[in-house]
Order: C-alpha cells, then structure tokens, then sequence
C-alpha cells in the first residue's frame, strides 16, 4: 500500500480535525444548546473534514469512484459550513453589543446571510453529486452549473460577512471585555478566509487549468490555499472558544427586541395606570 502526497495530507488533517471535533462538540455542550451555532456548524465541518479524509484514505486499498468522488464533495462543500461558524460567532457579539445599544447590523440581517449559505451548501452538494456522475462516465471532474451558483453565493455571503464584522466594530465598544476577542478572532480569520473562498472559485470555474482541479490538480496549491488556511481559522475560532464565559440565560431574544424574562412587554407597560 503506497500513501500518496495527497494521503499526507488527508492523514494530517485527521490528526488535526478528530481532537478539533472532540473541542467542538465540548464548547456547543459548554455554551448551551441556545447560543451555539458557531460551534454547531464547526462540528459539521470538522465531521466532513473527518469522513471525507477516512473516505479518500479507504480508497487505497479498496479503490471506489464513490468514495473519491464522496471525499470530493465533502472536501468541496467545506467553505460553507466555515462561514456559517463565523456568522454564529458573530451573532454571539451582536446580542451582547445590542444589551447596551442599538447597532447597525440588525438580527435579521445575519439571518438572511445564513440562509444565501445554506442555499450555498445545498447547492454544492447537488453539483458534487451531478460532477461525479458525470465522472463516472467521462472520467473527468466538470462543476456544474449547481455548484458555479453555490459559489456566486459564497461570495456573496462573504461580502456581507465583511461589512457585518466592519459594521460591528463601530459598536464593539459596548460588548464585554471577554467578548470583544470574538471580532477579533472574526477579523483575523478573514483572510484566511478569502484565499480559501479563492481556491473554491477557481477549481470551480478554471476549469482549463489542471493545477486547480479539486480531483486531480496540485495538492500543493490545495495544500496552501485551503488546508492550511482552514487550519488556521478552526484553531483561532477553538481557542478563542475555550476562553470564553458561558453566557447566562437571562436575556430572551425576541426577534429585534430583548427584554428581561418576567419583565412586561411594552404592550403591558402600556397598558398600566
């Protein structure tokens, strides 16, 4: 049995995403099932990462176009539940800042990036699974339509997810001292974030260029421009997760408004003599 430059790489990111899973799993449970988003989506990742890995790694000595093609969607799709784990952190920040004061970025907004990312991720998952049965035939790896529109929405999310985390610096003032590491773990995370979103583009729509081909181009490129960079952003959002407080419940989160539990509505307030 040979292990490939391309096993290398899937045999580190085992080493690095089953510990990372395990920490992940621990800050949802820690944070509570209300608040936990960010690390909800960090788990799926780091589960994709996982099995798309055991799936490429099990091909070795039981070749099968369904598990390269089953790692290649999973490895694929990675980006989407990234972003998602960012705007949860995000929301995290903006429900602290909004106890003080009124802020920019308003609850719904980040509802309706989540939700151009979730259509992403669905997308990116029809197009890998059109892709690879036309490779089943063709015996190449082509992105579909699906997946070019999956992109077009990443980038768009992304977009957003930029204005969002400057927008929400105006106002972090008003957060807590242990929150405020929150954007700062965001903004630091963001470039790494872009080259990754790069690479997405270009093995999607470089089609002519076997160098960004996902199933067969250069694993050094994939190794620098995505890999690594998501690496980079599970550490950052992990530890900054073990840093932080576990948040009380006292605050019920009401569409735009947050009031006290027990406390009258402004309907009731009215309503007094």
């Amino acid at each position: 049995m040979t292990i490939a430059y391309r096993n290398g790489v899937e045999i580190g990111e085992l080493i690095v995403y089953i510990p990372s899973l395990f920490l992940s799993t621990l800050l949802a449970f820690r944070q509570g099932f209300g608040r936990s988003s960010g690390w909800y989506f960090l788990i799926v990742f780091c589960l994709a990462r996982v099995i798309g890995s055991c799936m490429s790694l099990a091909a070795i000595s039981s070749p099968s176009v369904s598990l390269f093609t089953g790692s290649l969607i999973l490895q694929n799709v990675g980006l989407s539940p990234l972003i998602l784990a960012t705007l949860g952190l995000l929301s995290r920040v903006l429900e602290i800042i909004n106890r003080n004061t009124h802020t920019f970025v308003q609850p719904r907004l980040l509802k309706l990036v989540e939700l151009l990312m979730l259509v992403s991720l669905i997308l990116g998952i029809v197009g890998g699974t059109n892709a690879s049965h036309s490779y089943t035939t063709t015996g190449k790896w082509i992105p579909g339509t699906e997946s070019k529109i999956s992109e077009i929405l990443s980038i768009v999310a992304f977009m957003s997810l930029l204005i969002i985390t400057i927008l929400t610096s105006f106002s972090i003032s008003h957060a807590e001292n242990g929150e405020k590491r929150i954007l700062l773990a965001v903004a630091l995370a963001l470039p790494f974030l872009s080259v990754r979103l790069l690479y997405s583009v270009l093995s999607t729509f470089v089609t002519h260029s076997s160098q960004f081909n996902s199933f067969t181009g250069s694993v050094t490129i994939l190794l620098c421009m995505a890999t690594l960079e998501e690496v980079v952003i599970v550490a950052l959002y992990l530890a900054i997760g073990l840093t932080l407080k576990v948040l009380s419940g006292d605050m019920v989160v009401e569409g735009d408004m947050q009031r006290l539990p027990g406390t009258p509505d402004s309907d009731g307030l009215g309503q007094q003599t």
